[in-house]
């Protein structure tokens, strides 16, 4: 599961933009209605501890390639993404 996500141009591992792996491709995912309980359960997952924050806009860059992930709408409990409903 943690393979399976990445956060790419902050940093450290534990801060910058989401890319998910699908069928053996990195891709992004669409921030439009993200918030801090999407936040914890990456964190969670990536075992990066507590959320600190939420970057809103694409502050670490835009992302390239196929937008895996849309409207993910998690409770921030769940102990992974793919748990969250989307």
């Amino acid at each position: 599961p943690a393979e399976s996500l990445r956060l790419q141009g902050g940093p450290d591992r534990c801060a910058g933009r989401l890319e998910v792996l699908h069928n053996g491709t990195w891709g992004t995912v669409c921030d439009d209605n993200w918030d801090p309980a999407e936040g914890r359960v990456v964190c969670r997952q990536l075992g990066c501890g507590t959320l600190l924050s939420v970057a809103p806009g694409g502050r670490y860059g835009e992302g390239t390639g196929q937008i895996w992930l849309d409207e993910v709408n998690c409770t921030g409990e769940e102990e992974t993404l793919s748990q969250c409903h989307s």
